[in-house]
């Protein structure tokens, strides 16, 4: 069975145009990309709307989801530039007791 997703490449260009149409070539990366993965849209979010309040900071965090490229590329990230699972987790806002889990599950 095949799983639908929303075409975020369409969603977030037309945000783009309504809200910040003058910044469209800041975000012409993400755009031309073939598929986006949960970090680019997690990116995008934060690059368009980077004035949030902590409460939608939280209710954000609580309420993401990733797909397993994300996953194997925060695991790699880490790897690559010899960060710990603190400093990880603060960059990517997620917590330790999330990524231990991803390393367990996709290293083994």
């Amino acid at each position: 069975m095949m799983r639908n997703s929303p075409n975020y490449k369409k969603i977030y260009y037309d945000i783009i145009l309504k809200i910040c149409p003058e910044r469209e070539t800041e975000f012409n990366f993400f755009l031309e990309k073939e598929n986006l993965f949960s970090w680019d849209i997690v990116r995008l979010d934060n690059l368009i709307f980077h004035s949030k309040d902590s409460d939608s900071i939280i209710f954000d965090q609580r309420h993401r989801s990733y797909d397993d490229e994300t996953i194997i590329y925060i695991i790699n990230y880490q790897e690559e530039n010899k960060l710990n699972n603190s400093l990880t987790s603060k960059y990517f806002r997620i917590s330790k007791n999330t990524l231990t889990k991803w390393k367990k599950r996709y290293k083994s």
